[in-house]
């Protein structure tokens, strides 16, 4: 094999975590060294995050729709058991979010900080906005990346679809296959899409602008690593009753590293997908609920949007009661199901969360700006936790039936 077939062959099938790596050290490197030339190659970063925004949305409507259409009657899917994980997951995240905001309150640097701001209630307008999203046309759902109106309509079509024929049923098997080997294709791509996007981050913002919210960074990042190493081991063991943290790890491991540089949970799909048959898991399960959970399992945006909401709060004196604090997390809960699966999803969720304080949408927006500027660590985390939740969850389920055999490296 010539050297140059060897090097193609090596970035296609190489360790994809090795090259990742190695991408996010030398876009570091670069931006220590040339800020300059580390803003030149934002546009790899770009490149990168657009394909995965454009893919995403049709990669869970066409996997979700040829998952459904295949189903055959009889055949066991427990999808019921995995949706009950993904909602006690999502709400226990996000009472761990409003717990640590007042165990280690937060503030923010605000300008536009109003001292009369009174709460009005803002619960109606977070189910309204679920509801239109829900019946959304199918075209500008994925056009916009609404993924609660692309799984509506997946879910839709594929129960539609479950009379027809078998040659019909087999095209969408294959288009569901050929826009997962695009999806593979462009995560083959996270070295160079990384070394950009932290090149060009770190230049622009510095150092100094993560130093600046690191308590902030260190309330978010200990909340999710709360969820990956208590909460959801608890959640597994209730379900699978031995020890859960072989298999913790192992999602973690396989489903969360590709995750957190990647930053899109619908992108990650195949990966848990190749996991969960590495795992011998039912494929009338994973093969829908883990697109699913790409879309409504969001224990991480749960933390994000109830930790960010209540720094918020904390920084204009708004007192909150233990009923509001409930409230804020039920809220939280209901708009992480509505985060898009792509990178900065859930900080565009923020103001839905704020207007239950009565904060006006200019200083929601501030708090959104102040998410972006963490996002380098803050959604990396948030990503990797939903994401390996979605395959952990799943697997759960899976190895509770009594038929199931676990792989050596996932038993106890």
């Amino acid at each position: 094999m010539s050297q140059p077939r060897k090097l193609i062959h090596h970035l296609l099938h190489g360790s994809l975590v090795l090259q990742i790596t190695i991408g996010l050290i030398l876009g570091i490197l670069l931006a220590l060294v040339s800020p300059d030339a580390a803003r030149s190659v934002e546009l790899l970063g770009t490149l990168f995050t657009t394909a995965l925004k454009s893919v995403a949305p049709l990669l869970v409507l066409v996997l979700v729709m040829a998952s459904i259409a295949n189903h055959q009657p009889g055949q066991k899917a427990n999808i019921r058991p995995v949706l009950i994980m993904y909602l006690l997951g999502t709400f226990g995240a996000a009472l761990i979010g409003v717990t640590a905001s007042f165990l280690f309150p937060s503030t923010l640097v605000l300008t536009t900080a109003d001292p009369s701001i009174s709460p009005v209630g803002g619960i109606q307008q977070v189910l309204r906005s679920l509801l239109l999203s829900i019946v959304d046309n199918p075209f500008n759902a994925v056009v916009t990346a609404n993924f609660i109106g692309v799984l509506a309509w997946a879910i839709g079509l594929g129960l539609a679809l479950r009379h027809a024929s078998t040659a019909t049923k087999s095209v969408l098997n294959d288009i569901s296959g050929a826009v997962t080997a695009i999806v593979r294709l462009v995560i083959r791509l996270a070295p160079l899409g990384i070394f950009g996007l932290v090149a060009s981050t770190l230049a622009s913002a510095g150092l100094d602008a993560l130093l600046g919210y690191a308590h902030l960074l260190a309330v978010l990042i200990g909340c999710m690593l709360l969820v990956a190493l208590l909460l959801n081991p608890l959640l597994v063991f209730w379900k699978i009753r031995r020890n859960p943290f072989p298999l913790v790890f192992t999602c973690l491991r396989e489903s969360a590293i590709t995750a957190f540089f990647t930053r899109s949970s619908a992108a990650n799909i195949p990966i848990n997908m190749a996991l969960a048959r590495r795992l011998n898991l039912q494929e009338n399960t994973y093969s829908v609920a883990i697109p699913l959970g790409a879309t409504i399992n969001m224990a991480g945006a749960a933390v994000t949007i109830s930790v960010l909401t209540l720094a918020a709060v904390n920084t204009l004196g708004i007192h909150v009661d233990l009923p509001t604090a409930l409230l804020l997390s039920v809220v939280a809960s209901i708009a992480a199901c509505g985060v898009s699966g792509v990178a900065g999803g859930s900080l565009l969720l923020i103001p839905l969360a704020t207007d239950l304080f009565g904060i006006p949408p200019e200083v929601a927006m501030e708090v959104v700006a102040v998410g972006f500027v963490i996002s380098v660590l803050q959604d990396s985390t948030e990503t990797a936790l939903n994401s390996s939740t979605d395959v952990l969850f799943t697997a759960a389920v899976c190895m509770a039936e009594d038929d199931y055999k676990a792989p050596a490296h996932v038993s106890s």
